[in-house]
């Protein structure tokens, strides 16, 4: 699959060399991922690893670390969220992927965090890791896709500092099962989660949407969350742990705004803020001379199709009046 990959900065570094370093460094990390953990490339440690021809303890130590974490969620789940399933022909194959790419852009956001005086909003695949330094700074607007109609919004998020994860079949077709049953779940549409960590909050995505019609209940159950599950008819329900909040966990027609997650009004979109699978970011303006972050639309598309060549112009256009990067890594 293509994976778009985004990122937006304000404040001191924006177009310098530190600015453009920091993106260089991301980048790397993520191919660095990408030869380590993907499992469309036979030459892949986690191929090798799962084919039986490396041990672990000839692995980067990575691969022990996401391991270990696949684990702890395949626990913490149930079973829903499950690393290893069993293949076509019955065998048991290895697949990270659930919580290789949280854990990526997490990973690759450190180079970022050593811009003084600088936010960010990185994304890839529409997962986001955001930093605001200035309390007194607007925050990030994350922009949900309705998962039954991307071209509608059916949320908007502030983040100021944290991390947003995405997880549905609008894009990439079903491609996401329940662990326990090895069949796609049923009567939801997409799961998002606010947290902390991206590593986590897009684990625990996955692993909400694998419980199907048991989303919410399960997503309750996990602290320091906030979500918002859009079912399969349309409908959303909200999970707030955010204190003080009351009337949480409700469920509505996405047609109301709510404190953390607000759904819009009409579910269209009024801004352009970047689109990537399941997300669009949207910086404010802020105070001090902070630069706007950037507007830019991804699709995961087929490299050279029509539609991403007028999404590569329409980036290339916005980068250059914004100030801000953007690259495209081929995960497979």
């Amino acid at each position: 699959m293509n994976l778009p990959v985004s990122l937006a900065l304000r404040g001191h570094h924006t177009t310098d060399d530190q600015a453009r370093a920091a993106w260089t460094q991301v980048m790397a990390t993520l191919r660095e991922v990408d030869a380590i953990f993907s499992t469309w490339r036979p030459d892949s440690h986690v191929s090798r690893l799962g084919r039986g021809e490396l041990p672990l303890d000839d692995c980067p130590p990575e691969v022990a670390e996401v391991l270990a974490l696949g684990e702890l969620a395949e626990r913490q789940s149930g079973g829903a969220f499950r690393i290893r399933r069993a293949g076509p022909d019955g065998e048991v194959v290895l697949d990270p992927t659930g919580v290789v790419k949280g854990w990526a852009v997490e990973r690759a956001a450190d180079h970022l965090r050593v811009l003084e005086a600088t936010d960010f909003c990185l994304s890839a695949g529409g997962d986001l890791a955001c930093r605001t330094l200035d309390p007194e700074t607007p925050p990030w607007r994350i922009g949900i896709e309705h998962p039954l109609d991307p071209s509608r919004l059916i949320a908007v998020v502030p983040v100021s500092t944290g991390a947003v994860a995405t997880s549905g079949t609008a894009h990439r077709g079903q491609h996401l099962v329940d662990g326990r049953t090895a069949r796609p779940p049923t009567g939801v549409a997409s799961v998002t989660v606010v947290a902390a960590s991206l590593t986590w909050a897009d684990i625990d995505a996955t692993a909400a949407y694998a419980h199907g019609r048991q989303a919410a209940q399960w997503l309750r159950t996990r602290p320091g969350r906030t979500g918002l599950v859009v079912w399969a008819d349309g409908s959303t329900t909200l999970v707030d742990e955010t204190p003080g909040v009351t009337g949480t966990n409700r469920e509505s027609d996405g047609k109301a705004s709510c404190p953390g997650i607000g759904t819009t009004r009409d579910g269209t979109v009024s801004e352009r803020p970047a689109v990537a699978r399941g997300a669009h970011a949207s910086g404010e303006s802020g105070t001090g001379g902070r630069q706007p972050g950037a507007a830019f639309d991804h699709h995961e598309r087929e490299p050279g199709s029509a539609d991403q060549q007028q999404v590569e112009q329409r980036v290339l256009t916005q980068m250059m009046r914004q100030r801000s990067h953007v690259d495209q890594l081929v995960w497979q």
